[in-house]
């Protein structure tokens, strides 16, 4: 990623977990969701770095961190692993912003280490039981996990990525070779089919009535043209996260970090300087 000087890589439950950081200030660390990896913040960084400390994580089973196949890589897991990854780089109190699955971890971390938040930002998020969405529920099946590992070509993702943005021409090759990258060998779709097994609706649904109690400043940021997550999940959370605030793009597809940066990041800015 050229906006950061070098990958950094630390050992988390014993498995290698990649990141950058780079910027001086208050701590914000950025979590992805499936089907991409921390490059999906490249476009929102550039507005942070001057003011803060930015930290994007690779989770485990994506981009360049481990992809062990016969491990758990839940969204449970998922958050114990950012505060393991927290507490061994002395990260005591930070800002979290989230994107699809990613979002879900979130909900989990602030549910069960509130103590760590400063805030948390959701981005185009799942929740609740309105997910997995198609194509990510038939990964579960192990015949269609075969068939998606014979078949899952550049042609395919590239239809998935194209449906996810709200605006067509910010498909380049340069975003979908930043796409495609982990998928080029097998570990890496293997990897990605994996975690889309792990993904169960259950680890939000046990969590909903501690999500009502959250005291943290909670915003919720809503792509209008997500064509892949309901916006009855940004509503509800909104509903039901005591004080949170609610803003909607227009022209946000689910992938809305390309499509809107400059829109989104100022909504995080001035959310930061309430």
């Amino acid at each position: 990623m050229e906006i950061f000087n070098t990958a950094s890589a630390i050992e988390i439950q014993g498995n290698s977990i990649t990141y950058f950081r780079e910027g001086k200030g208050e701590t914000i660390v950025f979590v992805h969701g499936i089907t991409t990896y921390s490059f999906i913040w490249r476009k929102i960084i550039p507005y942070f770095l001057n003011n803060y400390d930015v930290i994007l994580i690779d989770l485990l089973g994506c981009g360049d961190s481990d992809k062990p196949l016969n491990e758990d890589l839940s969204l449970k897991r998922q958050a114990r692993m950012i505060k393991d990854f927290c507490q061994k780089l002395e990260i005591n109190k930070f800002h979290m912003i989230c994107h699809d699955v990613g979002g879900g971890i979130g909900q989990i971390f602030a549910v069960n280490y509130p103590e760590l938040l400063k805030d948390l930002t959701l981005i185009n998020t799942v929740a609740y039981n309105f997910w997995p969405v198609q194509p990510i529920v038939a990964m579960r099946t192990p015949i269609i996990r075969q068939i998606a590992m014979a078949t899952l070509d550049f042609g395919m993702f590239e239809i998935i990525v194209k449906r996810g943005l709200y605006h067509k021409t910010k498909l380049t090759n340069e975003l979908m070779d930043l796409f495609w990258k982990p998928m080029k060998d097998s570990n890496g779709r293997k990897g990605f089919l994996h975690f889309a097994k792990c993904l169960d609706n259950k680890n939000l649904t046990e969590i909903e009535s501690e999500i009502r109690q959250l005291k943290i400043p909670v915003l919720i940021i809503r792509g209008e043209a997500d064509v892949y997550l309901s916006a009855s999940i940004s509503d509800k959370l909104h509903a039901e996260i005591p004080g949170s605030q609610l803003v909607k793009i227009e022209t946000g597809g689910h992938f809305i970090q390309e499509d809107e940066p400059e829109e989104t990041a100022s909504h995080i800015l001035n959310f930061y300087k309430r």
